[in-house]
């Protein structure tokens, strides 16, 4: 009898082994999954408004340290991003200058609504790299004279609009239209002065400022009330909807890290 039973247990040796070599394979595939999947590193395309660009070459840093994903960033004016994502851009966020275009994407569907949020609160500066030129109240702006004002492209950069606003608002539009130097996007506009090419500009605060105080040259911070509020939105695009990069660049922007240093940057934040 004995004999019997273990001959059945030898024709069923090759099985036996077969089955565990199986279940060996399928454990150690398992666990594969579960250690690399979630380190699995991804890239997400930014789009970013031109008066971010320095912030977010920062962010992408801690980014990539805290998340293991990779950001690129692209930068130039909210207009042109707008057109560029229209026409097929591969970009997977927008970080805008203004709160108009990505709402005009998710209407458009472009982007995808419940993900908009305001990410930093812009303020608009008159600045100089002549640390005496420009007075505590601005009154630079009332005489023309000589200089030339730079400012960013209106109709593309919200920058631009606002400067517009603030000139309109303070009675000096005459003084300055015909001694305006434009440039594409906020960028351009603080090399024209940093060149020299222009005396003046209407720039970003964050662009020449670090921890509130002014980096070089002389400033005025100009009120609130000259301008409409420059809210700039976050969204991600119709193209990031997959992409976990993309998804976890909006989450690390949320974070305190994040913030503190958009804080620092000269942004105001949102409730």
């Amino acid at each position: 009898m004995a004999w019997q039973v273990g001959a059945k247990l030898r024709a069923f040796l090759p099985l036996i082994h077969f089955v565990i070599k199986s279940l060996l394979r399928w454990t150690l595939a398992l666990a594969g999954a579960l250690i690399l999947g979630p380190s699995r590193a991804d890239t997400v395309m930014v789009a970013v408004a031109s008066n971010f660009a320095p912030v977010a070459q920062r962010l992408a840093v801690s980014f990539e340290r805290d998340t293991g994903h990779k950001a690129q960033i692209a930068v130039g004016a909210s207009g042109h991003f707008y057109a560029q994502i229209k026409n097929g851009a591969p970009f997977h966020v927008l970080l805008s200058g203004d709160a108009e275009t990505p709402r005009r994407l998710v209407n458009e569907g472009w982007a995808v609504a419940d993900s908009l949020f305001t990410y930093a609160v812009g303020r608009l500066a008159l600045w100089s790299l002549s640390p005496d030129l420009v007075d505590p109240r601005g009154q630079v702006l009332r005489q023309a004279g000589l200089h030339r004002l730079a400012v960013a492209n209106p109709k593309l950069a919200p920058y631009g609009a606002a400067a517009m606003q603030a000139l309109t608002r303070l009675g000096v539009m005459p003084v300055w239209q015909a001694r305006l130097v434009q440039g594409e996007n906020i960028a351009q506009a603080h090399q024209f002065v940093s060149s020299g090419n222009a005396s003046l500009g209407l720039v970003a605060w964050s662009q020449i400022s670090l921890d509130g105080r002014v980096k070089q040259g002389s400033a005025w911070l100009l009120p609130e009330h000259l301008h409409d509020p420059l809210r700039q939105d976050a969204v991600l695009l119709r193209a990031g909807q997959t992409n976990v990069a993309a998804h976890a660049w909006l989450a690390h922007l949320r974070g305190d890290g994040a913030q503190a240093l958009i804080r620092s940057h000269g942004y105001a934040l949102m409730p």
